[in-house]
């Protein structure tokens, strides 16, 4: 350390000590070598001993190593084949340990593409299953299992989608197919519903026994060849009773609900199917545009519906949750809505009864039909009560055109019979009953016309055609008895009566047809009684036990009389009014012709042939037409003489005028209808006639003198009437000096006229001022 220190001198000194040092070991080492140096030299010549000895050993060893190795090869050989056998023994078991594990994995995995391919896609899934929780496990640590977990994802996937897309193609092909389905349904439905139908009413030995005999004999005809035609049937098709599944596979539905449920997705596809199905729904309740043409269209739509919901009724009870009783009912309250709507739009447009008919009968068969699968239906059978007023209306209608036609086609002329067996076919249609004229020989007629019958016989056919829309609804005899009725009353006082009233209206129809249609309206207002006899026996139901409403047609046939009655009376007074439109008068004539006016003897050759028609009739119409048509004439040649355009008459008109007065007056004394007492028809004419006898008599002094008094001779003439023609008169002797023998007999004439003139004038204005 000191030689660090960098002491002066130091390091020199350090040297100094280290060489004697080392002087000091060399003079030890040098004594020690000496010392041993004999030692040495024995062990090297020992050394050099051994060496030959040990070469010696060398080649010794060498050949035996030599010879070692040579003899050691083949067990070397055999030993690394052991061992190399031994490394293969026991990789073969490991492999066959591990193959073992792996092949189960493997013949599942192939068993799962085998079941893909033959789509058993719910068998695929439990393979799936199986894999993932039981052998793949155990070979977890393969790669080939690593491909397989991350293909399981993968194929389930793919299983949704195909079962999904078979789940698409079945809900089409049972959209496609729904109509079929329906229609089979109803079918079979319809064909049970007739079957026992058919089977009660062969049951039934009273069944229609008072039923109109005719009519009686083709119901039950029918309804033998009806039960026979259902038995061949029934032993034809006995084993062709098809259902929902026979005509649809469900398979793809269960399928898809199997696979959904097992990979928990249950809710999503009941949630698709259900959405799916109502997209459905709406739109088989959609109808077409032109259904209501024809009952093809309303036919398909029913079925359309029928299969609709006969499907998701075979869904409901083959699954468990797919499709609820709660969301078919829901399902079911919104269809019924949409259907009773749309028929009710539908149904309105149709004019035609037969297609009314048929329309209620595919309703009724609809209705029994999901009915059938436990569908409430009651608000159908309240549709099918709207759509029978209105099959009423088309009833109405199609009778009203019928009725115009029997009219149209009738001569109103009595129905000739020339023989017995002509008249028990008038008697077969119509109930006419007159003893007097059974006991006349044939040939003879029948007070109505060939419009009797056939009037009867129609509305018989519409009580008939009544009566099938009220089949099948479910109600009583007694509400049906009640409807027909109902429906009748308003075929009488409705559609009958206005086609009589237009009948009575039309230009066409003369005197004789009005007199025909008055005769014809009295038979059948008799024979309304034998029309609720016929409702009655075709319901069952005793007008006697029951309380039942009465036709109306009695008061239809009065009100019809009446009108035909005011019809004749205003035709006669038409007729009248032509006749006097003819009369041609020379007012200004000197004297008359002797003789009445042609016009005149012509209007009461008319008239009296006129009345000739009407014994037929009942004695107070006759004798009202009778009164009438002289009331009438009487006032129209009243108002003749009274024409203010007429200016003047003189004494000969007035005397020719009195001359065809007269022969009105001997009409009516003739009794052209029978039945007037006295001279009552002749007071029709008492005006005109004590109007001109005061003017023939020239009785001013007595007129004026009784004037007022209810014993006066001149009672019914009026002053003003009087001073009209008077000053008609004046005016006329004024100017064509008439009066010109009266001034040489009666200077005084002219003056007398003037002094009449003045009192009547008189007595017309008291009678004002007394007014």
């Amino acid at each position: 350390r000191s030689v660090y220190d960098d002491q002066p001198n130091a390091h020199q000194r350090f040297m100094e000590k280290l060489d004697a040092c080392i002087r000091n070991h060399d003079r030890e080492i040098e004594k020690m070598c000496n010392f041993h140096h004999q030692g040495f030299v024995d062990a090297i010549t020992e050394l050099l001993k051994v060496r030959a000895d040990a070469e010696k050993l060398k080649v010794q060893v060498t050949d035996t190593n030599r010879r070692l190795q040579d003899a050691g090869k083949e067990v070397i050989a055999q030993t690394e084949e052991i061992i190399r056998c031994r490394v293969q023994q026991r990789n073969i078991t490991t492999v066959v340990e591990k193959l073992q594990l792996c092949l189960p994995v493997l013949e599942m995995y192939s068993k799962l593409k085998e079941q893909m391919n033959v789509k058993r896609y719910y068998s695929a899934l439990k393979t799936m299953e199986q894999l993932e929780n039981l052998y793949l496990p155990r070979v977890s640590q393969y790669r080939f299992c690593q491909i397989m977990i991350e293909n399981l994802p993968k194929l389930r996937e793919e299983i949704k989608e195909i079962s999904m897309s078979d789940l698409k193609d079945f809900l089409e092909s049972i959209r496609k197919h729904s109509d079929r389905i329906g229609e089979t349904a109803m079918k079979q439905a319809q064909q049970q519903k007739t079957f026992s139908t058919t089977l009660q009413k062969q049951n039934n030995v009273n069944y229609g026994r008072n039923m109109y005999v005719g009519r009686s004999r083709i119901l039950e005809s029918k309804n033998e060849i009806t039960l026979k035609r259902t038995f061949e049937d029934d032993d034809e098709h006995e084993e062709e009773v098809l259902t929902a599944q026979d005509l649809v596979d469900f398979s793809p539905v269960y399928r898809c609900l199997h696979i959904y449920s097992v990979l928990g997705d249950g809710e999503i596809f009941e949630n698709y199917y259900r959405k799916q199905r109502r997209k459905q729904a709406r739109l088989v309740l959609q109808p077409q545009s032109s259904m209501h043409e024809t009952v093809e269209g309303y036919r398909r739509y029913f079925s359309q519906i029928v299969g609709f919901f006969v499907v998701e009724d075979h869904i409901l009870h083959v699954t468990q949750g797919l499709v609820t009783r709660t969301y078919t009912d829901e399902l079911w309250n919104m269809a019924l809505s949409k259907i009773i709507a749309v028929l009710r739009t539908h149904s309105s447009y149709c004019s035609d009864p037969d297609l009314v008919l048929e329309l209620k009968n595919l309703i009724v068969v609809f209705a029994d039909t999901l009915q059938g699968y436990g569908f409430p239906v009651n608000r159908l059978f309240d549709l099918l009560f709207e759509i029978r007023d209105q099959y009423s209306e088309t009833l109405l209608k199609k009778w009203s055109g019928l009725f115009r036609d029997i009219f149209e086609a009738d001569n109103y002329s009595p129905i000739p019979v020339a023989n017995e067996e002509e008249y028990k076919i008038v008697i077969s249609k119509f109930p006419f009953q007159d003893p007097e004229l059974d006991k006349q020989s044939f040939p003879k007629k029948l007070p109505m016309s060939q419009s009797v019958p056939q009037i009867y016989i129609q509305v018989k056919e519409f009580i008939y055609a009544s009566l099938k829309f009220s089949e099948s609804l479910h109600r009583s005899s007694t509400e049906i008895d009640d409807m027909l009725r109902k429906s009748t009353n308003l075929l009488l006082t409705r559609t009958l009566s206005s086609c009589l009233q237009n009948l009575i209206k039309k230009p066409h129809i003369g005197l004789t047809e009005l007199v025909q249609i008055i005769i014809n309206t009295t038979h059948l207002e008799q024979a309304c009684k034998y029309l609720e006899d016929f409702i009655s026996n075709i319901t069952s139901i005793s007008q006697v036990t029951v309380h039942t409403a009465r036709l109306y047609g009695l008061s239809t046939f009065k009100d019809a009389r009446h009108a035909a009655e005011g019809e004749i009376y205003t035709k006669l007074n038409q007729k009248i009014d032509e006749f006097i439109q003819i009369a041609d008068y020379d007012w200004a004539m000197s004297e008359s012709d002797g003789r009445a006016s042609g016009y005149l003897m012509d209007l009461i050759n008319f008239l009296r042939s006129t009345f000739q028609v009407f014994t037929h009739l009942p004695g107070k119409v006759a004798q009202t037409a009778c009164m009438s048509a002289c009331q009438h004439l009487s006032m129209s040649l009243m108002q003749m003489l009274l024409d203010s355009e007429l200016k003047q008459i003189s004494m000969g008109a007035i005397q020719q005028f009195n001359l065809d007065v007269i022969q009105c007056e001997l009409f009516a004394s003739s009794e052209p209808v029978p039945g007037f007492q006295g001279d009552t028809l002749q007071l029709a004419f008492i005006d005109l006639r004590q109007l001109l006898d005061l003017f023939m008599v020239w009785d001013w002094s007595t007129y004026l003198a009784d004037y007022g008094q209810a014993t006066s001779k001149y009672l019914r003439v009026n002053p003003s009437t009087a001073l009209t023609l008077l000053e008609k008169m004046k005016d006329s002797s004024k100017k064509n000096n008439i009066f010109a023998q009266f001034r040489k007999n009666d200077r005084d004439k002219q003056k007398l006229i003037e002094t009449v003139v003045k009192q009547l004038r008189s007595l017309v204005n008291g009678m004002s001022q007394h007014t």
